[in-house]
């Protein structure tokens, strides 16, 4: 039979495969801009116009696209180039932080511009919460995506040298309304293989035998790797710039599986469909051994030990105790401290699995190479990744490689939030290549996603602390259990800085901690936004609130009374380790007196429905502005032939807005345009070494790199202009195009041409270099007021206000967006996210639909307000601003449901139907708290 369909004005005859869907169909025709978010029809970045109707085309079979007209958001855009009027709104309003859902909310809201006025519109527009059901995004919280359809501009066009702390728009903007953006699978790789997963469907077992022979001999099978074919080498996926935090307890292909979902074997093969049958005909024997999902558990005497065999030697604390890393100390004698109080409150908190979500999910494509220099080959992984330098460090350990044999580029990154902090799939990929010499590409499914990526650390916090009667602490007591799964990946660093921070906030002479990083059975545990300090910061500020209603203190009081003060010394029970911490400036009194004027302020409660109950809550957390132990970034600004400036950086862009704060910088630095400046990333052929873009160092600490660089370059560049011309340096004054030398302008593609003229190439280029140390502090602070509906445990936020100390703010738009969406992030933990496992630790919740995530009408427009100081150590005074809004909005929404109810909820999330149960045992019985 013949096939037409009509593609962005362009004709296509090429039949689709039995049950493809259209967008593979699409994208197998180079239209990039169809993303793969779900797999389900959940998440809307596939969204397509099909006779100008919108589909999810994960959903819609390519056959029925026959004779039709389909419209990607490549065709939006005018034959000319004139952007779609929604285009150039989300541009103006940037709609978007990663970009990965952009597509689709473009597509969806360009078929509802198109319906306006017409017998087909039924008002959506005016309902945006019904308009994007069918849409998520992870990133901005959704008031960027508002403004946008609204035509709400943001953006600013700044004068040469005034770019910092202006609302300068991404620099990938354009390629991201228009579907141009390259991420990671968005390229063309001729004779490229497919990679699929065969997972273990125990928790424990030792596999006895594995036979290939039947998957060999699937159609296009080329290869079947198991156990026997990768290195016995251990190591962690975990990606650190110091290996030795994190235990070497992993192995490419292991004979000994630990979860549901680990991998057991790979196929490769022509298409994703011959891989998957070659996977259902692997036939593996298996010893199932037995297993432990609860970490308390997995500490007692005789439990199963699920790492036997490895110990110190690969950095286990406790291997038969299945404790992968633990931290004892104590400040002063607690008990004493517990002595002096005249109230003393004690409870346990407990954290959920979280899965990260974002839209792009892990993966990587690797093959092989030329050298530029023409002597041989190279192996090249474009990977999904946060960390492209250490991602390429671990692979050269791994398979014995000289660094200069592999290159590691990560795109765009569609959304990371610490999950692509790991090496999940580079490595085995990486095997494939190597032992067939042909591209390979594996890319998760979203159910891999989450049985076998990370979550976030499920965090036990038992929590004791005391007060005087005039508010005053006296003692501090935590015991921390953190159930890191089936691997340590992360899980020592995490547990000792959700212990950190936590502690140092508050003054008190009695501190002790004793926490613990546990093996289980289950789905490893990982990096997740604010590393640890979210499930610790919700026990500490809710028990805050409790010693307030305790002594009849205002919760705003009893902080202040006790918090840290500038200047101080932060003190905390894990030891010296955090010496090059500071406080290099202080906002945190300015952040409580943005919540205390808003509560002074608000009439939201006269929003609330009719007999719902009402209150308010607070909270505040602090955290490093960096990693600690050394977060490196180097540099390279340069002088190019025709004027401009080339930036060169390792760090990665997912929607962090790095590359953007970068350019700001160095137009301030060299007093031009931004316009005039390209930057190169992510990319270890770039600049010699990035640690990565984690921990919020993307403008600390490569911000700080780019910053010496193109200072340097700029009185490198104003010397040889005094020399070229001969007037004195002083008198030299750099412009965006030229130098003004006393009246005689020298424009710099002159000044180009003069430095290779007279052998001064090294003029034209400098290097910076920044090592991560010393570190400075950020603070945060979160107020809700909402109202709860007895009946049904409905919880309705009735007004959301966020303080942030960002130090000097380089681009307040896009700091507001990175709030904004780490409290709508922290919102779909704290109200209803949760990766659920069952009885075996197999996760049950591997689909969005199961797992739920915010959509529009779940979250509110949150005010952001953002405090006036000036950091002493981070870059022009900037400090970080990615993680740590999500920290203090769980104990502040548990803090207002407290205030609300009377009940005080210990564990997250706080679902409605828990709510609801807690609220009818506290009428029932008088209980206050929802264990």
């Amino acid at each position: 039979m013949s096939f037409d369909i009509e593609v962005n004005k362009q004709h296509f005859d090429a039949e689709p495969r039995a049950g493809q869907c259209l967008r593979t169909y699409l994208r197998e025709r180079g239209w990039f801009g169809v993303k793969k978010g779900c797999d389900g029809g959940d998440c809307g970045a596939c969204t397509v116009h099909v006779d100008g109707e919108p589909v999810h085309s994960c959903l819609y079979p390519a056959v029925r696209a026959e004779g039709r007209s389909v419209t990607t958001v490549e065709g939006l855009a005018s034959p000319e180039g004139e952007l779609h009027p929604v285009q150039r709104k989300f541009l103006e309003a940037q709609g978007f932080q990663c970009g990965f859902c952009t597509a689709g909310f473009l597509m969806t809201t360009a078929a509802l511009e198109a319906e306006r006025g017409t017998p087909h519109d039924d008002g959506k527009l005016a309902d945006l919460p019904r308009a994007f059901k069918g849409n998520i995004c992870r990133c901005t919280g959704y008031r960027a995506i508002e403004d946008s359809v609204r035509g709400v501009r943001h953006t600013e066009r700044p004068c040469a040298g005034k770019a910092v702390g202006k609302s300068l728009g991404a620099p990938a903007g354009p390629q991201v309304v228009t579907g141009t953006a390259r991420y990671t699978f968005d390229v063309e790789v001729p004779g490229l293989l497919h990679m699929k997963l065969l997972r273990s469907p125990h928790p424990h077992a030792r596999i006895l035998s594995v036979d290939i022979a039947e998957a060999l001999r699937v159609p296009g099978v080329h290869a079947v790797l198991t156990h026997r074919d990768a290195p016995a080498t251990l190591y962690s996926s975990a990606r650190h710039e110091h290996p030795g935090e994190d235990p070497d307890d992993t192995r490419v292909l292991d004979d000994v599986v630990r979860f549901v979902g680990q991998r057991v074997a790979a196929v490769v093969a022509d298409s994703e469909q011959a891989a998957e049958e070659g996977c259902r005909r692997i036939e593996v024997v298996y010893e199932q051994l037995p297993y432990v999902i609860d970490p308390e558990e997995a500490m007692a005497p005789g439990a199963p030990v699920i790492h036997a065999g490895k110990g110190s030697e690969v950095r286990i604390a406790r291997v038969e105790n299945n404790v992968a890393g633990e931290v004892h100390g104590e400040i002063g004698c607690v008990e004493d401290g517990f002595a002096d109080a005249d109230v003393v409150y004690e409870d346990t908190f407990r954290t959920q699995r979280v899965q990260h979500a974002s839209l792009e999910t892990h993966g990587c494509v690797a093959y092989f190479e030329p050298k530029e220099d023409g002597t041989g080959e190279r192996l090249t992984v474009r990977s999904s990744t946060q960390t492209p330098f250490l991602t390429r460090r671990a692979l050269c350990a791994l398979y014995d490689l000289p660094e200069d044999e592999v290159r590691v580029v990560a795109g765009r990154v569609g959304g990371g939030f610490g999950g692509k902090q790991e090496m999940l799939t580079e490595d085995i990929v990486t095997l494939a290549v190597l032992k067939l010499r042909r591209p390979v590409k594996l890319e998760f499914t979203r159910a891999e996603q989450f049985f076998g990526a990370t979550t976030r650390h499920p965090f036990t916090i038992g929590i004791k602390m005391g007060a005087r009667a005039d508010g005053t602490l006296t003692a501090i007591r935590m015991r921390v259990v953190a159930n890191t799964g089936a691997y340590g990946n992360h899980g020592p660093g995490v547990m000792f800085h959700g212990v950190g921070e936590s502690f140092a906030v508050y003054r008190a002479p009695h501190k002790k901690v004793d926490a613990y990083s546990v093996y289980t059975n289950v789905v490893p545990s990982g990096a997740f936004r604010g590393y640890g300090l979210g499930q610790v910061t919700f026990a500490v500020e809710s028990v805050m609130d409790e010693l307030a209603h305790r002594l009849g203190m205002d919760p705003l009081v009893i902080r202040e009374k006790n918090i840290i003060g500038p200047g101080e010394h932060l003190h905390s029970p894990i030891g010296e380790e955090e010496e090059d911490l500071h406080i290099a400036s202080y906002g945190l009194d300015q952040c409580l007196a943005v919540v205390r004027k808003a509560i002074a302020e608000d009439d939201s409660a006269e929003r609330a429905p009719e007999g719902w109950l009402v209150g308010q809550g607070t909270a505040m957390a602090m955290i490093a502005t960096s990693p600690p132990g050394g977060h490196y970034a180097d540099a390279r600004v340069t002088l190019l032939s025709d004027g401009t400036y080339d930036i060169a950086v390792g760090t990665a862009e997912f929607g962090n807005g790095t590359t953007t704060v970068h350019k700001q910088i160095t137009a301030g630095a060299l007093n031009t345009t931004v316009d005039r400046l390209t930057v190169r990333q992510s990319d270890t052929d770039v600049v010699r070494h990035d640690t990565g873009a984690f921990g919020s160092a993307g403008t600390v600490v490569a911000g700080k790199a780019v910053l010496l660089a193109a200072t340097s370059l700029a009185e490198r560049l104003r010397t040889f202009a005094a020399r070229h011309t001969g007037v004195a340096r002083h008198l030299c004054v750099l412009g965006p195009e030229a130098f003004d030398c006393a009246g005689r302008v020298v424009t710099l593609k002159e000044l180009h041409e003069a430095a290779l003229a007279s052998g001064a190439e090294e003029e034209l280029s400098v290097d910076g270099h920044f090592g991560g140390t010393p570190r400075s502090i950020a603070f945060n602070a979160q107020w809700f007021r909402l109202a709860v509906d007895p009946a049904t445990g409905q919880i309705r936020i009735l007004r959301s206000v966020h303080a942030a100390d960002a130090g000097k703010v380089m681009n307040p738009m896009q700091c507001r967006g990175q709030v904004e969406g780490g409290v709508a992030q922290a919102l779909g933990a704290t109200l209803f996210e949760t990766v659920r496992i069952d009885e075996r630790g197999a996760v049950t919740t591997a689909a969005f639909r199961r797992y739920r995530l915010p959509q529009f009408a779940d979250v509110p427009r949150t005010e952001v307000h953002f405090t006036e100081t000036a950091d002493a150590i981070g870059p022009l005074g900037a400090k970080s601003m990615s993680e740590s809004p999500f920290n203090p909005v769980a104990p502040a929404f548990a803090n207002a449901l407290r205030d609300a109810t009377g009940v005080r909820f210990t564990e997250m999330p706080v679902t409605r139907d828990r709510v609801w149960l807690a609220l009818d045992r506290h009428a029932r019985t008088g209980v206050a708290t929802d264990a």
